[in-house]
């Protein structure tokens, strides 16, 4: 299918208001914790990165299935089901004072396997073989934008309630579903449907049967490895800046909002100038050497201002993924485009699952006050290594990558 303008603007508008959904409360996740009694800012982002693991371990079980629903039954209908159970989570986490409905909520969430599953799908769709690896880019684009404006929001918001953020972006979401009920084309032909696989419920069984397919093992692995160092930024960042530097919610949400303008840039515009010069291969290998130097610095980190001079660092390590994503998508068949993201996104959910659980305990060891060593940094220094690993799953893939580009 021809990429449709009007198709591709509306499904990225769709991600941007997503996106300020989510970035509404990240900056307020340090005093979420407070109000439902996790305790101090250590023992908080431990409890903080099991809510992340309980969203990922639902999404990892039901994102194949997601993506296998979407590619039986169409794009639209699946997208609009996941942007009513994110307005419905909202709505839990807004009302809940007790960690256990909050756990339950995202939990929910995860089940309906949020909607960028779908909507990569749906990208995927509309667009040119040639033109997806830049494309994908711009759902990055959509959601650094939506980063900007979000996390500013949440920590003003924040001022007034703890919960008025999340009433924000409950209203979004629901915004998200009515809009989508009455404008969202469908992207899928029926032609090109199949059937729902009973195999398609198994989460492990889809992984290695991607796997398996010609080419895909090394993005699949480098995806894996890569998400799983990156991590460390939605887990750790607020926990990490209060702790090392005592920042408040709006000056970590000012922080957020510089990220997301500069993924904007990056994954927006960036990208399309890149690949079209040096290739798919030369800019994957220049997003994963931009992440290692934003972890070790800020894995040692003493000062405040350091955090916006290697910012960028972190942006541009972003357009990793999704080159790595444009290439897998033209090694397979339109008819199982949705099964492949929910698979990556799959192993996303794993790495979200096991990560927290990670970074977490090692955060509270080198942050907790009786510390023998004190460095909160310390994941970002394991983050580095992992990303030294996936450059060298990585660099196999100069031949393909670049044929591909």
């Amino acid at each position: 299918m021809q990429t449709n303008r009007g198709a591709l603007w509306f499904i990225l508008a769709t991600l941007l208001l997503d996106a300020i959904g989510i970035g509404l409360i990240f900056p307020i996740m340090p005093e979420l914790m407070e109000r439902v009694g996790a305790g101090d800012t250590a023992t908080g982002a431990f409890w903080g990165g099991v809510l992340m693991a309980a969203y990922a371990g639902a999404q990892f079980l039901c994102a194949p299935a997601i993506g296998g629903l979407s590619d039986a039954l169409g794009r639209k209908p699946v997208l609009l089901v996941t942007l009513a159970a994110l307005a419905l989570d909202y709505l839990i986490m807004a009302l809940t004072t007790t960690f256990w409905l909050l756990l339950v909520g995202r939990v929910l969430a995860g089940i309906a396997g949020a909607t960028y599953i779908t909507a990569s799908a749906y990208l995927a769709d509309i667009s040119k073989p040639e033109d997806r690896a830049a494309n994908f880019g711009l759902i990055g684009a959509a959601f650094g934008v939506g980063f900007v404006i979000g996390p500013a929001l949440g920590g003003l918001l924040a001022g007034v309630h703890v919960t008025a953020p999340f009433w924000a972006a409950g209203a979004l979401a629901a915004a998200n579903f009515v809009f989508g009920l009455f404008v969202l084309p469908e992207s899928l032909n029926p032609e090109k449907r199949r059937r729902f696989d009973r195999r398609d419920l198994n989460p492990f069984g889809s992984i290695l049967a991607a796997a398996r397919l010609p080419g895909l093992g090394l993005p699949l692995a480098g995806l894996f490895v890569f998400e799983f160092s990156n991590m460390v930024y939605p887990v750790l960042w607020a926990f990490w800046l209060r702790e090392a530097f005592g920042w408040s919610s709006v000056l970590i949400g000012i922080s957020l909002a510089c990220y997301g303008i500069g993924v904007a840039l990056t994954q927006g515009a960036l990208m399309r100038v890149l690949i079209p010069r040096i290739g798919t291969w030369h800019t994957l290998m220049l997003a994963v050497g931009a992440g290692i130097v934003a972890s070790v610095a800020y894995g040692v980190a003493s000062a405040a201002w350091l955090v916006w001079v290697f910012l960028p660092f972190a942006c541009l390590s972003d357009m990793a993924p999704p080159n790595a994503t444009g290439i897998a998508t033209n090694l397979v068949g339109d008819d199982r485009l949705g099964l492949l993201q929910g698979v990556i996104a799959s192993l996303g959910a794993v790495a979200a699952i096991t990560a927290p659980l990670v970074i977490t305990p090692l955060f509270r060891l080198f942050a907790a006050p009786d510390a023998p060593l004190y460095l909160p940094g310390a994941p970002f220094l394991m983050a580095a290594a992992l990303l030294v690993i996936s450059a060298f799953i990585f660099w196999p893939m100069r031949r393909q990558l670049t044929a591909a580009a």
